[in-house]
């Protein structure tokens, strides 16, 4: 496709792997003025039961001391257990060894939006999707 920005005719492209880490190394160039500290680190911790991995969270840390949340399952047959409780407890426990002083995750309106809230996260963002059916939230919590 060719659009026409300014006096300048530019072609939209396809990107290859090569391509997309040279946009993201130039983006980490750009951010890095703005970030004063890096902090690098990740925390992938699980519970087991007879050798069964039966729940367990995957973070890592981004920018500004922040550790995104990207994954948190328990299984169903051990829910409301306090498990995911104890898993969250361990990683922000972790977390704060490790320099971090913020962490953030998101989920989904069937997922843990009551969970998180228990545990003192606060929503920092969310939107609801009617057309599909679902709503998505974003959690924070300062660690102290």
């Amino acid at each position: 496709m060719i659009t026409q920005t300014g006096c300048d005719i530019v072609n939209i492209i396809e990107l290859n792997e090569q391509q997309v880490e040279q946009i993201e190394e130039k983006l980490t160039a750009f951010d890095d003025r703005f970030i004063p500290q890096k902090l690098e680190g990740s925390i992938q911790i699980g519970i087991e039961e007879n050798g069964q991995i039966v729940a367990g969270l995957d973070a890592c840390i981004t920018t500004f001391k922040i550790l995104y949340v990207s994954t948190m399952f328990v299984e169903e047959a051990y829910r409301r257990r306090g498990l995911g409780k104890r898993l969250m407890e361990e990683l922000e426990k972790r977390a704060m060894a490790m320099g971090v002083n913020t962490i953030r995750l998101d989920t989904f309106s069937w997922q843990g939006k009551e969970f998180y809230e228990a545990l003192g996260y606060q929503v920092a963002g969310s939107y609801e999707n009617t057309l599909d059916g679902y709503a998505e939230y974003f959690f924070v919590k300062r660690l102290k």
